[in-house]
């Protein structure tokens, strides 16, 4: 054993020591882009650690600023909390975010590095290589402590990781375990039969029938089971207002017949008055959009309006003003699927059926109406039933800011696919239509169905089984 360490006991640790060990701990993070405009709140969400933000950031904000879209919303909310954050100091100097138990942040400046510079090494002046650099320069600054970047830029992972610089992604937002994701379904095999035969005969079991034959079934809020016994099964619905279990019952919506057990609990869960939250999830061809749009329809004596909306991802990463026309002639190829379904159900009745034409008159009056989600911020939506399909396109944020629109008497109904994901910084366990799912389930105002069989076609299913 080294003499030096004999020498040394503990109890002569100076508290500069002390210090130097606990700043130590504390980490630096140093956020790209990306995740401020995923989360303009993001710079809070560091516990004790420390952020930086690279002025390349700032610059990139600055052309985000202006907008209706999210994206711009985030960036002018991060600028306002940053300079709110500041104020009269010095930027270029670590400020205290909020005292206490946060970190500090600050704006560093330099763009190239001493060391590696990563303008050179891969030979463009990018700015998600100046980012890279501001990394690099902090941490040659900052030897004694852990610097990370964090970005929902996969690419820009990687670069950093070529680089040696530790790189993350920004995990706010995001569940843990898309597997175990809540199917709001589930099948219970070998149920006692005599209770099946109950449930057939008087369409509920109260509480009292099934704390009678002691079942070790765990009833949830507004989840659905099928129920198979030795002669027969049956589909049911556990009501948590009533603590009573109901029996499903296949029933056409609008011309629209259900074709399998998930699509039932769908547009029970849709018709359902005391859900307020409805979530629709599952592959191409599994009938998510027809249902809440055909659904929606039954139920349009009960609401003022019918909003279908649906984000508007642009192809090729092309802004919305490069295509040609008006703002309806710009909108109309990507809210092109909701006018399909909607010729869909219109082609169940002729044309000389009043259904067929309460469709066309409910468009011309705009009693249903179809529009971007951009449209609605700032709105309060009262009485109506409001549909948003892709949803899994859209952030937690904007999921939260969608259902803080709701006035009395609305439903929302968000359907999606969390396994097809049309834009960047998105994936399946960060996008808005997971985050949804996963925090809201169980609450006596929320259902949720997985749709996993594939109805549009046989030619579709070979496609989503196989290809």
């Amino acid at each position: 054993m080294p003499t030096r360490a004999k020498s040394a006991p503990k109890s002569k640790v100076s508290p500069l020591k002390k210090k130097t060990s606990s700043k130590k701990m504390r980490k630096i993070f140093v956020l790209d882009t990306s995740v401020i405009l995923y989360d303009h709140n993001s710079i809070m969400n560091f516990a004790e650690h420390d952020v930086a933000i690279p002025i390349t950031v700032l610059e990139e904000l600055d052309e985000f600023k202006k907008g209706s879209d999210t994206k711009n919303y985030e960036a002018r909310q991060f600028i306002r909390l940053l300079d709110k954050k500041a104020g009269e100091k010095n930027i270029n100097e670590w400020i205290s975010l909020n005292g206490g138990s946060k970190g500090k942040f600050k704006v560093i400046m330099d763009i190239r590095a001493a060391e590696q510079d990563a303008l050179q090494i891969f030979g463009v002046s990018k700015n998600d290589h100046k980012i890279l650099n501001a990394a690099i320069n902090l941490a040659t600054l900052e030897p004694e402590r852990k610097v990370i970047l964090v970005t929902k830029d996969i690419n820009l992972r990687l670069k950093a990781k070529a680089l040696n610089v530790i790189a993350e992604d920004y995990e706010t937002g995001k569940i843990k375990d898309l597997e175990g994701l809540y199917t709001g379904k589930t099948t219970v095999e070998d149920f006692n039969q005599d209770l099946i035969d109950e449930l057939y005969k008087k369409h509920l079991l109260t509480e009292d029938n099934l704390e009678s034959f002691a079942l070790s079934q765990k009833w949830e809020s507004n989840h659905f089971y099928i129920l198979k016994g030795d002669k027969s099964s049956t589909l049911s619905f556990y009501n948590a207002n009533t603590k009573s279990l109901e029996q499903v019952d296949k029933k056409s919506f609008y011309g629209i017949k259900p074709r399998n057990a998930e699509q039932t609990f769908a547009l029970h869960a849709i018709a359902n008055s005391d859900v307020k939250l409805v979530t629709l999830s599952g592959v191409a061809g599994t009938g998510k959009t027809l249902l809440a749009l055909a659904g929606a329809l039954e139920q349009r004596r009960d609401y003022k309006q019918i909003y279908l909306a649906r984000p508007i991802v642009p192809l090729s990463n092309k802004d919305i003003g490069f295509l040609p026309g008006d703002m309806k002639a710009k909108i109309n190829p990507y809210m092109q699927p909701l006018w399909d379904n909607l010729k869909f159900i219109k082609n169940q009745f002729n044309e000389s059926d009043k259904e067929f034409k309460q469709i066309d008159e409910m468009v011309q009056s705009e009693k249903l109406l179809v529009t971007p989600l951009a449209y609605i911020r700032g709105r309060s939506l009262s009485n109506v039933i409001f549909i948003v399909d892709e949803a899994q396109n859209l952030t937690p944020h904007e999921v939260k800011t969608i259902i803080t629109r709701a006035g009395e008497n609305s439903k929302f109904i968000f359907t999606g696919d969390v396994r097809q994901i049309d834009t960047p910084y998105l994936d399946e366990q960060s996008n808005g239509l997971s985050y949804l799912i996963d925090k809201v389930k169980g609450n006596h105002l929320f259902a949720h169905v997985l749709l996993e069989k594939g109805e549009r076609s046989e030619l579709a299913n070979l496609a989503n089984d196989l290809l």
